[in-house]
């Protein structure tokens, strides 16, 4: 049976820098979950931040963040999940990769596995991996069961070639496979034409 299609809506969001200079406002925007949308602009337009208030790392000014009309759940585990470019800043570096991971999901030897993850780097430190192998565990843990929305925020620029296309790959898979939303954050046209069924211009989003 087909999962049920949801709705993920931003509603006139607000974000100021503490001075009150405004990052954006007014800013809506809305996709369901089985769709793969690509939101394009240039660096520091503010397309991290909205991101992040997506996901609910960080609360906007004005606004809200609603799945199917309600608010994010305020505790516990949230269904949009942000993936981010440097993927240092998603682990606690006191944690070992196991507790992170677990802290998410519980996924299977096969489903790491398919995602290049050696079962050896469960029992190691963020800092104890490369860049590369960082970011293949963040999204790995990003893809949990409860999940419902990926953003992924430029998240193959620390991939060489090769894996870049294998992960999207896996990504895709999984967002076809699940019926996820998934919001593919870049500055890239070319990888927006190619992991996305629709083009956003996040000048387009605001008011």
């Amino acid at each position: 049976m087909p999962a049920k299609t949801i709705t993920l809506e931003a509603r006139t969001i607000s974000y100021r820098y503490r001075g009150g200079q405004a990052v954006f406002e007014n800013l809506n925007f809305s996709m369901q979950s089985g769709e793969s949308v690509a939101l394009l602009g240039p660096s520091g337009c503010g397309k991290s931040t909205f991101a992040q208030i997506l996901a609910g790392y960080i609360q906007p000014d004005e606004g809200q963040i609603l799945i199917d009309g309600k608010s994010l759940p305020p505790q516990g585990f949230c269904p949009v999940q942000l993936i981010y470019q440097h993927p240092e800043k998603a682990l606690n570096p006191r944690w070992k990769l196991r507790r992170s991971l677990t802290e998410a999901s519980n996924p299977s030897p096969d489903f790491l596995d398919k995602m290049g993850i050696n079962a050896a780097w469960l029992d190691r430190f963020p800092r104890e991996l490369s860049g590369g192998e960082l970011q293949r565990f963040c999204i790995a843990r990003a893809l949990a069961p409860q999940t419902r929305f990926v953003v992924a925020d430029e998240i193959s620029t620390m991939l060489d070639v090769i894996t870049q296309a294998q992960v999207w790959e896996f990504v895709l898979n999984q967002v076809k496979q699940r019926n996820l939303g998934l919001l593919t954050v870049t500055h890239s046209l070319e990888l927006a034409k190619k992991v996305s069924s629709r083009i956003v211009l996040f000048e387009e989003l605001l008011g």
